[in-house]
């Protein structure tokens, strides 16, 4: 299709479109301006776009531009950059503060791709193009949005407004193809339909039915840090659950069983993370497997704690070197665990003094707690533990030490006489 042929974007002009600049950040404005004072094309893309035009608050803001790295860095003295094949430029601000700037880019022709097959990825992520090309390599329609700061209009390649108006997450390409691109895909297009309230393209939905395994090949650090990010934006429990359904949770998860009770506590944990209690990542694992861990370690006295100890790391550490979290992550976790195996077991059990003086307590209880509305008949325990937890030990009267005797010296032989 020639150039002539091309369908042309729709421009929203300003008037058009609620989007402000008193949305946008001071600092990334900023950036926006000397671009364009430069004669470089600077837009706002992605997420942010989408998010000010739903009337949300952005959760940070990235800027698209024609300008290649070296020409930003000259542009910028507070500017460097990051990646050793796929460059980035961050411009550093006040408060370690970084605003990433990414060239616009395309996908390669088949006759420019190198000899060496381990390469195409490495190479396909830096071939420089036209926004139309860079917005056709995006995942979905809704995160392909710009915001022009030259005009202050939005332009759309893709057909993203009007699946923003229709409310549904629809993949720029096939499904199937993008998906074997990129498997993480899959978990994001859940992700985005849960947090947005929006309704999958049925295409989405069948391309992951038949390609579900592939995120078991995706690499672990993405994954691991999507996990998180469920749980940031409070749909780890929705998300999981449609996981489930969909077969895709094995995959994801090898270890995690996934059992309602399960599921029903990450939700809980979505809610305390909505009240405005920060995640841990030790508490989202420790969430995760305490069902598992309960089953295999039931609450009784007569365990001893070096069992539920061993119990826990057999469950948790896989996860964790399958992840490469650090080993203090895995440690709370793990302390996590038995934390809430010691308050199941119940009041008056040797070494409970020691127990509540324990720095990780307060948080087990935290996870008791939520695991107590999952589980009713645990409640009354939960209650008589915060209620423990927070009256102050009794004040013991300071013994009397016994004053030290001291010893007699022996008298020194005296010298004989001669």
């Amino acid at each position: 299709m020639s150039k002539q042929q091309e369908p042309q974007p729709i421009i929203l002009p300003r008037d058009q479109h609620g989007v402000s600049r008193k949305q946008i950040d001071e600092d990334t404005l900023k950036v926006l301006y000397r671009l364009h004072r430069n004669k470089q094309l600077a837009y706002l893309v992605g997420g942010s776009v989408r998010d000010m035009l739903l009337g949300r608050k952005p959760k940070d803001f990235d800027v698209g531009t024609d300008a290649t790295p070296s020409q930003v860095r000259r542009l910028f003295r507070n500017c460097f950059l990051v990646g050793r094949r796929f460059r980035l430029a961050h411009i550093r601000f006040a408060g370690n503060k970084l605003i990433e700037v990414a060239t616009f880019r395309r996908h390669p022709r088949e006759d420019e791709l190198p000899d060496d097959p381990d390469e195409h990825f490495h190479f396909v992520q830096n071939v420089f193009g036209s926004p139309r090309e860079d917005a056709y390599r995006r995942d979905f329609t809704i995160n392909a949005l710009f915001y022009n700061i030259a005009d202050f209009s939005i332009i759309d390649h893709v057909g993203g407004l009007e699946d923003l108006r229709a409310k549904r997450i629809r993949m720029i390409g096939d499904p199937l193809i993008r998906f074997e691109e990129d498997p993480v895909r899959m978990l994001r297009a859940l992700e985005f339909a849960t947090r947005l309230n929006f309704t999958l393209d049925p295409a989405i939905l069948e391309a992951i039915e038949q390609k579900k395994e592939l995120i078991a090949t995706a690499a672990p650090a993405r994954i691991r840090e999507e996990i998180i990010e469920l749980y940031r934006h409070k749909v780890a429990g929705p998300v999981l659950k449609q996981c489930r359904e969909l077969g895709m949770l094995p995959h994801l998860l090898a270890g995690y069983p996934g059992t309602d009770e399960s599921i029903e506590l990450i939700a809980k944990i979505d809610q305390r993370t909505a009240s405005g209690v920060p995640i841990e990542e030790a508490f989202a694992i420790a969430a995760l497997y305490l069902r598992l861990f309960m089953d295999n370690c039931p609450p009784s006295p007569q365990v001893p704690i070096t069992e539920a100890l061993h119990k826990a790391n057999e469950i948790i550490i896989p996860h964790c070197r399958y992840f490469s979290i650090a080993q203090g992550i895995r440690h709370q976790a793990r302390e996590l665990l038995v934390g809430c195996f010691r308050l199941a077991r119940g009041r008056g059990i040797r070494g409970e003094r020691r127990f509540l003086q324990h720095p990780f307590t307060p948080n087990a209880l935290e996870l008791f707690k939520l695991w107590a509305e999952v589980r009713p008949d645990l409640e009354p325990l939960a209650k008589e533990w915060q209620k423990t937890l927070k009256t102050p030990p009794a004040q013991k009267e300071p013994t009397r030490k016994r004053p030290r005797r001291r010893r007699k010296r022996k008298p020194s032989p005296q010298p004989k006489s001669s």
